[in-house]
């Protein structure tokens, strides 16, 4: 398994990660937002999505899924923070999309932590 997942553009949780990303930044065209809710979607959604991208090209670089649970945190909590919570439609989604960031960057730290130690043994 670790040799599979020392692959880059092999891993689904980063996989994963980017299609979050890229449905948080899209989500705004579909519901209501106001403009905290909607660059708040845009910046987060576009980061999270760009180290999906990182860690799918760079396998064993452990700290890209540090980032995505700090991303993933942070648009969880953006609806308060932002207070967009009147919006339902984009504050639901962030949640969503929050949480599930940081469960699938917990996930795939043990993969980046053995990613990581494969690299270092070449």
């Amino acid at each position: 398994m670790a040799e599979t997942s020392a692959r880059p553009w092999t891993r689904p949780h980063d996989w994963a990660e980017v299609v979050l990303g890229v449905v948080l930044v899209l989500s705004p065209i579909w519901m209501d937002t106001n403009n905290a809710a909607l660059w708040t979607m845009i910046v987060l959604g576009a980061l999270i999505a760009i180290d999906g991208l990182a860690s799918l090209a760079m396998p064993g670089m452990v700290y890209g899924e540090g980032i995505q649970i700090v991303l993933g945190a942070l648009a969880f909590v953006s609806p308060w923070v932002m207070s967009y919570t009147d919006f339902g439609g984009a504050a639901w989604t962030s949640w969503i999309v929050g949480g599930l960031t940081v469960l699938v960057g917990a996930a795939a730290l043990p993969l980046a932590n053995a990613a990581h130690r494969t690299a270092g043994q070449h």
